[in-house]
Order: C-alpha cells, then sequence, then structure tokens
C-alpha cells in the first residue's frame, strides 16, 4: 500500500483534530443546558481529555459568547441585554420565574432540531431558552420577531438570523404590526417554537396581547411542524388571543410539574408531550 505523502498526513489529522474538538463543544455545551454549571474536573472525567484540554475549549466557548467561564468550570452566557431591566422588578420577575425548568424545557426543545433547518421563535422567555440551547454548527436560520433574541444570536457566526421588522412593541421587544407580517409572505419555516401564555385542549395555545398573537399566527400558517414550548403553570390556561388550535401543534415540550392529568387530553389527541 502507498504511503500517503507528509502534507495528506497532516491535513488528515488536522481534520480528524478538529472533529474530535467539535464533538468536545457540543458534548461540554449539551452538559451545561443539561445541567447548569460544569466543572473542569467533571467535563474531562466524562469527556476522557485532560483538565487542560477542557480549560482551553471552556475558553475557547467564551470567546464565542457560548458560555461563561468560572473559577474551575463554567455557567451558562447571561444576556447582557437585559441588565439596563434589572431595576424593573416585574421583567425580572418574569425572567426568573421557572427559570431552571425554561432552561432544560430549552434544551430538550433544541435537540428535536434538523441540520439545515429554518426554525422561528415567537416572543417570551421559554421560546428565548430555546435560541440559548441551539446545536453548533447546524447551518440554522433563525425567524424572529425580537430584539432580544437577535441580540443574544450576535455572537453566533453559525447561525444565520432573519428579523421580521415592523413595529417595536411592549416589553418584550417584539416586532409587530402590518410590516412584520408581511416579511413573512414568502417565508418557509421548518419548525416553529410557540412560547404561550396560556395552552388548553380545547381552546389551543393563546396570548395575551393581540398583535403578538396575530403575528404569531402568521408563523404558524408558514410552519410546517409546531412545537409548544411552555412550563407546566401554562397548560390549561386560556388567554385573549389564539394562536393555533391545539389540534395544530405536532409536539408539546414541558416540564416535569406537569402532571399525568395535565397532559392527558393533549395525548388523546395524538400530540407528543415531552417532560423534562
Amino acid at each position: 500500500m502507498p504511503k500517503r505523502s507528509a502534507s495528506v498526513a497532516t491535513s488528515a489529522q488536522k481534520t480528524e483534530g478538529k472533529g474530535k474538538q467539535e464533538l468536545r463543544y457540543k458534548a461540554i455545551l449539551n452538559a451545561l443546558n443539561q445541567t447548569g454549571s460544569v466543572s473542569v474536573d467533571t467535563l474531562g472525567a466524562e469527556i476522557g481529555v485532560t483538565p487542560v484540554t477542557i480549560r482551553r475549549d471552556l475558553e475557547v466557548l467564551d470567546r464565542k459568547g457560548l458560555l461563561q467561564r468560572t473559577h474551575g468550570g463554567a455557567v451558562p452566557i447571561q444576556p447582557l441585554f437585559y441588565q439596563p431591566f434589572r431595576r424593573d422588578r416585574s421583567f425580572v420577575a418574569q425572567v426568573e420565574r421557572q427559570a431552571d425548568q425554561k432552561r432544560r424545557i430549552g434544551y430538550a426543545a433544541a435537540a428535536l432540531i434538523q441540520p439545515d433547518e429554518t426554525i422561528a421563535v415567537t416572543p417570551g422567555t421559554t421560546a428565548a431558552a430555546v435560541v440559548r440551547a441551539l446545536p453548533l454548527n447546524y447551518n440554522l436560520t433563525v425567524v424572529t420577531n425580537t430584539a432580544n433574541v437577535v441580540m443574544e444570536l450576535s455572537m453566533r457566526k453559525d447561525v444565520k438570523v432573519f428579523v421580521t421588522g415592523g413595529t417595536l412593541h411592549g416589553e418584550w421587544f417584539s416586532l409587530v404590526g402590518p410590516h412584520a407580517i408581511r416579511s413573512l409572505e414568502h417565508m418557509l419555516i421548518h419548525t416553529l417554537f410557540i412560547g404561550a401564555d396560556g395552552l388548553e385542549p380545547e381552546w389551543g395555545a393563546t396570548s395575551y396581547d393581540p398583535d403578538e398573537g396575530e403575528l404569531a399566527r402568521t408563523m404558524v400558517e408558514h410552519a410546517r411542524r409546531h412545537i409548544a414550548v411552555v412550563d407546566h403553570t401554562k397548560l390549561g390556561k386560556v388567554a385573549n388571543w389564539r394562536i393555533c388550535p391545539a389540534r395544530a401543534l405536532q409536539t408539546i415540550v414541558t416540564d416535569d410539574g406537569a402532571t399525568d392529568l395535565m397532559i392527558a387530553p393533549f395525548l388523546d389527541l395524538g400530540i407528543e408531550v415531552v417532560r423534562v
């Protein structure tokens, strides 16, 4: 068998090394999304590499804006865009409410994404958690009408972002109105993640805001797959404006606070329910 030249062998080694590196990055981010924090020693033992390698990986991911380095490990990146609103008690309360559940929901929902998809997210803290958990190097396009999602994705060079435009509205930085709706006219969305103020078997997914509800309905019309991402406190609730009927959903991702009784009506409709 002929020997490979030194340059070909070196190139192959570099490619193999990069592949292993990407796998480590994915493992680190998966662990972080699942647990909320990671340590160098634990990651090294689980992945099977030295602490020096893990520290180097964490530094790279920190520079990419995908996590925040701490002494001995890392935590999820904190959205600096929210800093001006830290004194707004109602805003902070909404961000922090069910925070751990929303993080787990976001991770589980993002795991349902396939490479090369165009995905969309509606406004809300739970849908934003999906964005923070997007897998690396999947060649994704994210459609959004929320300014905070745009800011949080600004460091993700592996993700294309399509912003609807429209009029800035409400405390959740959403863009709404006829311009936002028209921008979606020719858009084809593979997967839509729907955050809702209420999700009930008879009335479906609902919103307290008419403008956000209208834009979410338009996204539903242009999406092939519809996944509701709601914590258990939203199940059984009905808000003022319908986003879509429950039967339009293929999947609901919620937390383990959702009881069998709460999810049974959705299962009867043939909807897959993921509890995390």
